[in-house]
């Protein structure tokens, strides 16, 4: 038998350690902190209660030996991997000679997921055998007995820094603090310059220091996740929300990943603000001494510097951290200020860009009401920031001339409103609904394109309205958002952002997902306009958001593509480009599709936030993207429509108009159908881009067309909402 039952000679067990001290964290998990496993008695109670809940074949009993040599006395936690105990090691008869056992049992729910859990184990122990530093436990056997895998490792003293803080109730004392901090650095920069391969924590928080406050020893603990730096290849995403950087939430792990972790560990610390609690990323809205004043302004750079959300712009290496922690403890010392060095200036963008300066194009900069918006001066069209002269409507310069094709299309009927439809429109029960910047949503029959109501609000309305149920729901630049009675147009319910909506709704499960230029996206209650919640980017959301299971995703003109929890409005990941997003998403088969103004288009993972491919075109993508037969189609400012493989992002084809495209595709029955800045409706091929027909309005053409029953609606700057029978 290689397990048995072996009672001390009084027949109890064996003596517990006075100190309280745990080993490993295990997998992230909480340690058993009560004071009641200080005793026999009460451990045995609280074991015997964790073996009740979890099951007898849970975790082990008391006085189980493993090979012959391990006895286990105490569990000391449990996670979702494993659980560690705490043993004597039985080859020391003459001393109480304590070790760490953590035990993975084998309960994965299939042979493909037990042989990924086995071989994370296996690494863990692998690479804790490479390594010797006082700050790393020492690793002293490595087995797997019935079922189940083992590490045995060194028993640390003392307890974890998130248990001294909760016991603490408030902030730490900085100098003890930074003291710690100056010996988690020795420790990562040892990490870091191992040999051949450097080695990235990956998963450092407080719960995985472990502090002996007897002689102020840390310890770091819990290498279960750490990873062999690998710089040519992408992982998985692992950590632990919050204190995890940015770049790790794309799978990838540097050296300076573990830079902000201790950047945000130390915040933790010195302020007692769990950024577990917070959407990640956010600690430049909550700077240490805001939070705390006893903190000193230098040790505030120091951390905020660690918490740059760009890599290049924290600390270079644990290093020079550490050399900054030791100043400002100097300095402290002798009573002088200390010479903290700041962070880099941000890198220039690779290319200039403004910010476009609206979706899909066409608001003047100031913003001002369309009654009152100024002649767009020679050379400048729509959509063109300042600074970036564009031709007329008619064309690119050396733009190609269109071939004569017949319309192949008829012109059913034209509905004239009082100023400019950059709206898409939408449909339901016969009625047609399209926003105009005269301020109205109007309701128009959908055959014979008479007027059934209009709805004024106190701004332009580029926003699409959307359609659920019995409502119609849609922003204006007044700052609102509405939802109308489809019938009869009265307002149900309308909502207050702190700035203009030019994002269009999208509605899933009764919640509307919508952006403003106040910077938030917006969860509400589609039936009575209640938030849910908010979450808020660095500048105007004007893209729509693409709602799907779990999360919705949406661009943001600070130029990040943010996934966030639909349940609870907390960020998972952000795909940062290298320019405003206006371009709306779309999500297909674990991928999200989405256009830059720094002429890509993106194809972006889902899960991991990282990019699967991207495109360059020859100017901005505003236009949002269709996914439709293995493709994705997507128009941008060169005057292209551009196919691509939605797998690699290889071009099928492109079909030029000579003329800027900022209106979006719609797909229907093998066709590809959007409109452009020359005043055309364009409908070709799906499958090789072939012009099918065009029809020309008076005006340039940012609305999405809307195809139903075979009939295609578009809007158009000339003040028209046509409907065409093809």
């Amino acid at each position: 038998m290689l397990i048995k039952k072996l009672p001390g000679a009084d027949g109890q067990s064996r003596p517990f350690d006075p100190n309280g001290s745990r080993p490993l964290d295990p997998g992230g998990s909480r340690a058993l902190s009560n004071p009641d496993l200080l005793t026999p008695a009460a451990g045995t109670a609280k074991l015997d209660a964790l073996r009740n809940a979890l099951g007898s074949a849970a975790i082990l009993t008391r006085n189980t030996v493993l090979q012959e040599r391990y006895e286990i006395e105490q569990v000391l936690g449990i996670g979702g991997m494993s659980t560690v105990y705490r043993a004597r090691d039985l080859r020391f008869n003459n001393v109480l000679r304590y070790c760490a056992v953590k035990e993975m049992p084998d309960t994965a729910p299939d042979p493909k997921t037990g042989a990924l859990r086995f071989s994370t184990f296996e690494r863990e122990a692998s690479l804790l055998a490479t390594l010797s530093h006082t700050g790393i436990p020492k690793i002293f056997d490595f087995f797997s007995q019935e079922g189940r895998v083992y590490l045995v490792l060194e028993y640390v003293e003392g307890k974890d820094l998130e248990v001294i803080l909760e016991e603490n109730g408030k902030p730490l004392i900085e100098e003890q603090v930074l003291g710690w901090a100056l010996q988690i650095c020795d420790v990562l920069s040892y990490l870091h310059r191992h040999r051949p391969q450097a080695i990235v924590f990956r998963d450092l928080k407080p719960s995985n220091i472990m502090a002996n406050l007897g002689v102020n020893k840390i310890t770091l603990v819990d290498f279960g996740i750490a990873k062999t730096l690998q710089t040519d290849k992408k992982g998985t995403m692992i950590g632990t929300e919050g204190y995890s950087p940015p770049e790790q939430y794309r799978g990838l792990a540097e050296p300076r990943g573990d830079i902000y972790a201790l950047g945000a560990t130390l915040h933790h610390l010195l302020t007692n603000s769990d950024p577990r609690a917070e959407t990640p990323f956010t600690f430049h809205e909550r700077p240490v001494r805001q939070l705390n004043a006893a903190i000193s302004p230098e040790t505030e750079a120091l951390v905020m510097r660690a918490l740059e959300y760009e890599t290049s712009r924290r600390w270079e290496s644990a290093d020079a951290m550490r050399a900054a922690i030791q100043e400002i403890l100097d300095a402290h010392e002798a009573g002088r200020p200390a010479q903290i060095s700041a962070a880099p200036p941000a890198a220039p963008p690779a290319a200039p860009y403004p910010l476009p300066v609206a979706p899909p194009y066409g608001y003047p900069p100031a913003y001002p009401p369309a009654a009152t918006a100024p002649a767009y001066p020679p050379g400048y069209a729509p959509g063109y920031p300042p600074g970036y002269p564009a031709p007329p409507y008619g064309g690119l310069p050396g733009g190609i001339v269109l071939p004569t094709v017949e319309a192949g299309t008829q012109e059913l009927w034209a509905f004239t409103a009082e100023d400019e439809i950059r709206s898409s429109p939408a449909i339901t029960k016969g009625v047609v609904f399209v926003g105009c910047y005269d301020s109205n949503l109007y309701a128009v029959n959908a055959k014979t394109g008479e007027f059934i109501w209009k709805r004024a609000t106190e701004g332009g309305i580029p926003s699409s309205p959307a359609v659920w149920e019995d409502l119609v729901i849609f922003g204006s630049e007044d700052h609102r958002i509405y939802a109308l009675d489809a019938r009869k147009g009265g307002v149900v319910w309308s909502y207050a952002t702190g700035g203009p909506v030019r994002s269009s709704p999208r509605i899933s499960n009764g919640q509307v997902f919508i952006g403003s230029d106040d910077g938030h996206l917006y969860c509400l209650d589609a039936r009575g306009g209640r938030m849910y919640w908010k979450y808020r980017g660095w500048g105007p959301v004007r893209s729509s958001p693409a709602p799907g299971r779990s999360l919705v995703v949406v661009g943001c003109s600070d130029g990040n593509l943010y996934a966030i929890d639909i349940a609870t409005g907390i960020m998972k990941w952000k795909f940062h480009s290298a320019a405003p997003i206006t371009s709306s998403p779309a999500l297909n088969e674990g991928l999200v599709y989405v256009g830059s103004a720094d002429q890509h288009l993106y194809a972006v993972d889902v899960d991991t936030g990282f990019a699967v491919w991207k495109h360059r075109a020859e100017h901005y993508v505003t236009s949002s993207p269709a996914v439709g037969g293995g493709r994705v189609f997507v128009g941008a400012v060169d005057g292209y429509l551009y196919a691509l493989e939605a797998a690699n992002g290889r071009l099928a084809w492109k079909y030029s108009t000579g003329s800027q495209i900022t209106s979006s595709p719609r797909l229907a029955s093998g066709l590809v159908y959007f409109g452009a800045v020359d005043g055309y409706l364009y409908c070709v091929s799906q499958a090789q881009g072939e012009l099918r027909w065009r029809f020309s309005s008076r005006g340039p053409i940012t609305s999405t067309p809307l195809v139903d029953e075979g009939v295609v609606y578009i809007g158009s700057l000339d003040h028209k909402l046509y409907a065409l029978a093809q």
